[in-house]
């Protein structure tokens, strides 16, 4: 596994952050399979700010956190050894699919 961690900044407050992440963030779910998982199948649950989630697809495993905080929002993510060599571009993709979720594009 290869852990990354991306924190995008926002000016919405916890409420509307979470708000919008609780709605729209089967878009970063997309972009966290970097198209190589297929159809990949998430789950997740919310444990008051935070957010857990696990996607499987191909056989591989993706799992992290989303942490929303007042004027941000942090995600760790573990990548499988298959996306390890995508870290890059997979952190620098959440990140423009975060910004954009949180208006901040």
């Amino acid at each position: 596994m290869r852990p990354i961690a991306v924190q995008i900044p926002h000016n919405l407050g916890r409420d509307e952050a979470r708000h919008r992440l609780q709605h729209g963030f089967a878009n970063i779910e997309q972009t966290l399979s970097g198209g190589l998982l297929g159809a990949a199948t998430f789950t997740n649950h919310w444990e008051g700010d935070r957010l857990h989630f696990i996607g499987r697809g191909l056989g591989q495993r993706i799992s992290g956190t989303l942490e929303v905080q007042d004027e941000s929002v942090r995600l760790e993510i573990d990548l499988p050894q298959m996306l390890a060599a995508l870290a890059e571009r997979i952190s620098r993709q959440v990140q423009q699919a975060g910004q954009k979720l949180l208006g901040n594009s």
